[in-house]
């Protein structure tokens, strides 16, 4: 009997774990999807560029940057440098010329008028990341965050704030703007992509990534019918903690939740997504073992947890906390 396994996924740290997921359940008769975040996706020089989605193929399909962690293997930036020279903007985001290839088919393939789960399917033909990947939206879903004006303008009650790409906070502000608040242009109108709804009501198991709980899971959660049917699965929903000794593993996840007013916490991510007995979305949660401590305090509030290790340092590292995850999960999967 098939075992269906769903993940909700970001980009770099969700890409690894989702590598981990695979490794554990190779020789098994499981199927994974994985709902990758679109919010992040951004137009730079006409191109549409996803940059979660494209993280989770290349790494998945072995084709990603070793060393940085997102982009490709063997990278060249001669069209940036070009570009550059130009003196066209942004040159703050920069565009590999293998990865251009990418973004150039599916550009092409959407003003042709393929859909975004289409056009993702397409590429992964290409690249076999043993998953079945869906954007959670083919819709506009983008992130952007509220911050005072980077210009520094200014009227009588101080600074004006205003609305600006999460790329452009994230890559060329390096989040260092104090964020007000996020708002995602055109989530209102924003519908799951085909599949996304049959991923999470058929699961046998939903795990959410160590991603940014704030502007990945988080907007994930914030397409319309989303959050209701992670709510609604009849399968156990196991979270893992993107938070380890009070940081980030990696990202800068901590602007995110402090713009929200969430401790950068394990134990504050997992109160922040909330159990599902009280109208959250969580049945279990993982913590690091530096973090032991918090699990009392997770339990009394109706989430079932456990501490182990959380640094996803290899494959073999990253299937035990996935291995973890399915065990608080009970024997249905195992």
């Amino acid at each position: 009997m098939t075992t269906r396994i769903t993940v909700l996924a970001g980009g770099m740290g969700g890409a690894r774990f989702c590598l981990g997921v695979r490794h554990l359940v190779a020789e098994s008769d499981v199927e994974i999807t994985v709902i990758g975040n679109t919010g992040d996706d951004i137009w730079v020089h006409g191109l549409r560029v996803c940059p979660d989605l494209d993280s989770l193929m290349y790494t998945l399909g072995g084709g990603v940057s070793s060393e940085r962690g997102w982009g490709r293997e063997a990278e060249t930036f001669h069209a940036k440098e070009e570009l550059a020279a130009y003196g066209v903007e942004p040159t703050w985001f920069g565009l590999g010329d293998r990865d251009i290839a990418t973004h150039l088919v599916r550009t092409t393939s959407l003003n042709a008028g393929y859909s975004l789960s289409d056009v993702t399917a397409a590429l992964c033909h290409r690249w076999q990341p043993g998953v079945t990947l869906l954007p959670m939206s083919d819709d506009r879903a983008e992130t952007h965050v509220i911050v005072d004006d980077p210009d520094g303008t200014a009227g009588d009650d101080g600074p004006i704030r205003v609305a600006i790409h999460f790329q452009e906070w994230w890559i060329r502000h390096r989040a260092s703007l104090p964020a007000h608040g996020f708002t995602i242009v055109g989530i209102e109108e924003a519908r799951p992509a085909p599949g996304v709804l049959e991923a999470l009501a058929e699961a046998d198991i939903v795990l959410l990534s160590p991603s940014n709980p704030v502007v990945s899971i988080g907007t994930i959660l914030s397409v319309p019918g989303i959050r209701d049917a992670v709510r609604q699965t009849a399968a156990p929903v196991v979270g893992l903690s993107p938070i380890i000794g009070g940081a980030p593993v990696r990202g800068m996840a901590d602007a995110c939740l402090s713009a929200i007013g969430v401790p950068t916490t394990a134990s504050g991510v997992a109160l922040h997504y909330g159990a599902r007995r009280d109208g959250g979305i969580i049945d279990a949660w993982l913590v690091d073992t530096v973090d032991a401590d918090e699990v009392a305090a997770i339990e009394e509030r109706g989430i079932a947890c456990a501490a182990v290790p959380l640094l996803m340092t290899d494959p073999d590292a990253t299937a035990r906390m996935a291995d973890a995850a399915l065990g608080l999960a009970g024997p249905r999967v195992r």
